[in-house]
């Protein structure tokens, strides 16, 4: 078996990884910047009270979605298989799916545009690992 029997998967698994890993490291370094611009954006939303909390909890999606997917690119590189890749398909999915709601609720249609333009791919990638 060589690396490329499982391209597609591997190449949309890296593609996850860089997205989150660097969605949820700026969360991190920059909590405070987040943090402020959200507060703002969600200003006028049923989420304006809670964005510390959820900000806090897409953090977390985004770093195990990143790792997962990572961990999962080495999975399919050494044995052609990867649960962890898979798992970090489906959180990252669900992820997506948070932060569409997110923009949804803010009413900020372009930002929710462009949630979809993650999620087609993610979503494609959980139908072809399954």
């Amino acid at each position: 078996m060589t690396i490329f029997s499982n391209i597609t998967e591997l190449l949309l698994l890296v593609f996850l990884t860089i997205t989150f890993l660097q969605s949820g490291i700026d969360k991190v370094l920059n909590w405070k910047g987040n943090l402020s611009w959200l507060t703002g954006h969600f200003a006028k939303s049923p989420f304006k009270g809670m964005v510390p909390v959820l900000l806090g909890i897409i953090m977390v999606l985004e770093m195990l979605s990143g790792i997962l997917s990572g961990v999962g690119v080495f999975q399919f590189a050494i044995d052609g298989e990867s649960v962890f890749g898979f798992y970090g398909a489906i959180l990252s999915t669900i992820t997506l799916l948070m932060l569409l709601l997110g923009q949804r609720v803010a009413m900020d249609y372009e930002g929710a545009r462009t949630i979809v333009v993650y999620l087609i791919p993610t979503i494609f990638l959980v139908y072809i690992m399954q």
